[in-house]
């Protein structure tokens, strides 16, 4: 029997057990790491009770169950990058198990000479360690997650860095995939995307599991920098397996004149948590948050979302949809934040639910804190069922019941789709959200 290293033992441990000490990281990392590490052993599980946490299934965030991901055998290896495929042309794509890095296709020759840096993260915290640690959860978790944000960095390892400098614009979308392997394993997916001032990219992440059937966990951080005059975009499609518990926060900051347009699309997993910050920092930025969600059965997928207005003459716009069947339930709760100063802000706030089942459940808590005058700020949320005329209209023209609720519920959903200017990646999206429904 061959010897097995110490790396090869802690990946077998629970993710309870603490960082591993086998990692060959910067000692200021560790440090760092080491410092979380702490920190999320202080503070307490959130409960029911907590404002933060209201209405959510807390209980299933034991965390006990879940270790480190084992390495990969090579028939599991090779299924995973057949699988690997979303988009047809992209400039670049990473493919990661667990936190190990499968593979990584290079960006063009002509992109490198124009400074574009697209590398794992632990390369990055070495090679470029100043911008690193510039902008690595530069900004604190507020929406409730302290103590996850705490653990993911505490326990991540391994990740995206993408760095685009000055006017430069890569046309083709990025592609990055997270895949979840063996029976309780867990990862912990990070991306850091820094643009400076006028440059133009559009981020792809899938999150799937290589098992459909097994329980896993994954806890995700994405730091998103949008410089001057940058336009970022950035697509999550998330379709775990349904018994997989998920924690993704997001932190987007977006300076003057620039725009950042994130769209989340939630498939799979039983529970699903996502929190999305976004800080307008300078004046003429501009923040669209888009959403939707397709749940069934026993699904949650709950979502906490601000707006923050620092600057003045900044504008965002938040619209998410969720189509719910069976006992599936959601959850949003969304701040409109105007910080003092913030004059002629420009913010909306839009959630709709669609019910397709007596049985599921949508919560929605929008709210407003205006703290500036001469703005103007609008939020809402509705929930109902299909339309009987639009069904009746559908039928007379001999399309099965079932068939004519689905054409129903993806125009329903188109909307939001409609909003993202990729129509590959909106066609891909298209693709996912009718494979929810057949299968």
């Amino acid at each position: 029997m061959s010897p097995v290293s110490q790396d090869q033992l802690s990946k077998a441990e629970p993710i309870l057990s603490g960082p591993p000490e086998s990692r060959e990281f910067p000692d200021w990392f560790r440090d760092q790491q080491r410092a979380a590490w702490k920190q999320f052993e202080s503070l307490p599980n959130p409960t029911r009770k907590d404002q933060a946490w209201r209405f959510a299934n807390v209980g299933l965030l034991d965390l006990s169950p879940f270790k480190y991901g084992a390495s990969l055998s090579e028939t599991e290896r090779a299924t995973i990058l057949e699988q690997s495929r979303g988009l047809e042309n992209v400039a670049g794509r990473m493919i990661f198990a667990g936190d190990e890095l499968v593979e990584r296709d290079v960006i063009s020759d002509q992109l490198k000479k124009r400074g574009v840096i697209f590398q794992s993260l632990e390369r990055a915290m070495v090679e470029h360690a100043e911008l690193f640690r510039r902008h690595f959860m530069s900004q604190p978790a507020t929406l409730g997650s302290a103590k996850f944000a705490a653990l993911h960095q505490a326990l991540v390892s391994s990740g995206t860095f993408l760095y685009v400098p000055r006017g430069v614009e890569i046309e083709l979308p990025i592609e990055i995939f997270h895949w979840l392997t063996d029976e309780n394993a867990s990862a912990f997916p990070h991306l850091l995307l820094v643009t400076d001032e006028l440059a133009k990219v559009t981020v792809i992440e899938h999150f799937r599991s290589v098992n459909e059937e097994a329980p896993g966990f994954a806890c995700g951080v994405n730091d998103l920098v949008g410089g001057p005059g940058a336009k970022v975009t950035y697509v999550c499609a998330q379709n775990w397996s349904d018994n997989v518990i998920a924690l993704q926060m997001n932190s987007t900051m977006v300076d003057h004149d620039a725009s950042a347009m994130s769209l989340n699309l939630h498939l799979g997993s039983r529970y699903s948590r996502f929190e999305s910050l976004s800080r307008l920092i300078g004046e003429g930025a501009r923040s669209d948050l888009l959403a939707v969600a397709v749940a069934k059965r026993q699904q949650e997928f709950d979502a906490r979302t601000l707006q923050d207005h620092i600057s003045a003459h900044t504008a965002s716009d938040l619209l998410y949809k969720n189509a719910l069947d069976d006992r599936a339930r959601t959850i949003f709760g969304g701040l409109i934040r105007v910080e003092p100063h913030a004059h002629f802000t420009d913010a909306y706030q839009k959630v709709r639910n669609l019910l397709l089942s007596d049985d599921a459940e949508a919560n929605s808590m929008p709210g407003l804190e205006i703290l500036a005058d001469n703005v103007r700020c609008t939020h809402g949320a509705t929930s109902g069922q299909v339309d009987e005329d639009e069904l009746f209209y559908l039928r007379t023209r001999g399309i099965p019941v079932p068939v004519a609720q689905r054409l129903i519920v993806t125009g329903f959903l188109d909307e939001v789709v409609q909003r993202l200017d990729h129509p590959a990646i909106s066609e891909h999206l298209h693709r996912s959200i009718e494979e929810k429904f057949a299968g």
